[in-house]
């Protein structure tokens, strides 16, 4: 059962302020103009692009070239729109995925496009590393989840290093937006080389792996100031060449939890898209060899919070089905997917969305058939059995890793906040509260976009406060969907 919450009440703002924030997911990116004032955050899209792996010197890899013409489109687009209401952007914030890098020359040179964690590369790489370094110890330092693509991983990869560094996604854009070299910290703490208790570089595990004391930029916080526009990028897209680039939680996902809509202290989070994060913000991380066994990550998030999560399978599955069908001839509306999924009975074979054999694109619906089949169930080939499965699976695990956090971290949620993509999706939404016997509070959907528009606008001064107080704008300006368990659903 769902019911809608509209509130634009409230907010504790100056002056209004105008930001631009650069989003960019796994297959699309966007450029928003984010409004600050008294009632909250209003959000205006001024550029949309795809985004995507391609196929390109023996690896999947992004095409970072294509990716950065898109931004400084984008930016050109803002700077026009605010121009046009006589708006000034007073600074520029860049969030994306995590992990991926690019590796830079002394000259400013990027030396290759970027390898994807798509690619299968690293996984050659895990078993040397874990030779070198115990995975225990890693988890003891770093707090961070083992992926074979984390960027340790990666990096173990590379045949020479020497007189390179490595700059991770949203720090490679803003480095060719500034020339200034930084690693914003929430995004660091991915790569499986941070220090999740000191805050910095664990030096130790590079000397270790025998990787450059100096691969990574110093590191920032999200509030502080990268540079400033460089001035051929300003004549390009027509904006002062004193405007800042400011450091966000450019972590995507980092971004996303900012700005989850939570008045309450006991909440868990779900941050739904490609990949589900889901978990808990702690002021301490949790490095426990439980914590290590259940697979927990301890990320940073805004503010030196610890993003206490599981990472996880996503809505990447629905949407490669999607792919899948529509190259067949057959696309159907999303919603009337649902609707047809929703409509089935309940206890349906289900799969581990987690399954590394879903990482790779391509022919989703025949893999997630094969799971179901090798786990000596029968899947019907039809689409709407297809994202049933899908949603079922994805709502267990979120259970699981919601109840799992509540033990590790000694903790009790009492309400789950979806955001992201997937709090646009009424059947995940309701079985996830279904299926974790807990309240579920659905949006913002731009939550990642929102959390980066905010912490530029306190980094300005047009707000202040902490996360309650930035939580309390996110409150006042969206539109939130409650879901209830229902409990004969299940």
């Amino acid at each position: 059962m769902s019911t809608t919450d509209s509130r634009v009440d409230g907010g504790g703002t100056s002056a209004h302020g105008v930001f631009a924030a650069v989003d960019i997911g796994a297959s699309s990116g966007r450029v928003i103009l984010g409004r600050v004032n008294g009632t909250g955050v209003e959000l205006e899209t001024v550029h949309r692009f795809p985004n995507g792996v391609v196929d390109l010197d023996g690896g999947l890899r992004w095409d970072f070239d294509a990716l950065f013409a898109e931004v400084v489109a984008g930016l050109a687009a803002a700077a026009r729109v605010a121009g046009e209401r006589g708006e000034i952007i007073t600074s520029i914030g860049i969030d994306t995925w995590a992990v991926d890098y690019g590796l830079v020359n002394a000259a400013g040179e990027l030396t290759a496009q970027p390898y994807s964690y798509r690619d299968d590369r690293s996984r050659a790489a895990v078993a040397p590393v874990h030779r070198k370094l115990d995975p225990a110890r890693l988890y003891g330092t770093t707090g961070l989840q083992f992926l074979q693509f984390n960027t340790v991983y990666q990096l173990a990869t590379e045949r020479d290093l020497v007189g390179l560094q490595a700059l991770l996604i949203p720090d490679l854009i803003a480095f060719f937006l500034t020339g200034r070299r930084r690693t914003e910290s929430t995004n660091a703490s991915t790569t499986g080389l941070f220090d999740a208790v000191e805050g910095e570089w664990a030096s130790k595990f590079l000397t270790a792996l025998g990787l450059p004391k100096r691969l990574f930029p110093p590191l920032i916080e999200p509030g502080e100031t990268v540079g400033t526009l460089r001035p051929d990028i300003a004549s390009r897209v027509g904006l002062p060449a004193g405007t800042k680039v400011v450091a966000v939680g450019s972590h995507d996902t980092a971004s996303a939890v900012a700005a989850v809509p939570a008045q309450e202290e006991n909440f868990a989070y779900i941050s739904s898209g490609t990949w589900s994060l889901v978990g808990l913000e702690l002021s301490h991380p949790v490095l426990t060899e439980a914590s290590r066994e259940a697979n927990f990550t301890n990320e940073r998030g805004v503010d030196g919070t610890i993003r206490y999560l599981r990472n996880m399978g996503g809505l990447w599955l629905l949407s490669e089905c999607q792919r899948t069908w529509a190259a067949e001839g057959h696309t159907p509306e999303l919603a009337d997917l649902l609707a047809a999924a929703a409509a089935l009975p309940p206890g349906g074979p289900q799969i581990n969305p987690d399954d590394s054999a879903f990482i790779a694109p391509g022919t989703m619906p025949d893999r997630i058939s094969a799971a179901v089949r090798h786990a000596g169930d029968i899947l019907p080939n039809d689409p709407a059995a297809i994202v049933r499965c899908i949603m079922d699976s994805l709502a267990t695990g979120y259970a699981r890793a919601i109840a799992d956090a509540e033990r590790l971290a000694d903790r009790t949620v009492d309400v789950i906040h979806v955001v992201g993509g997937g709090s646009q999706n009424g059947l995940l939404c309701q079985l996830t509260a279904d299926t974790t016997g807990k309240k579920v509070v659905a949006g913002p959907v731009e939550a990642t976009a929102v959390g980066n528009v905010l912490v530029q606008a306190r980094a300005a001064g047009h707000i202040s406060g902490g996360l309650t107080e930035l939580r309390r704008l996110v409150v006042s300006s969206h539109e939130l969907q409650t879901f209830t368990p229902q409990l004969s659903r299940l």
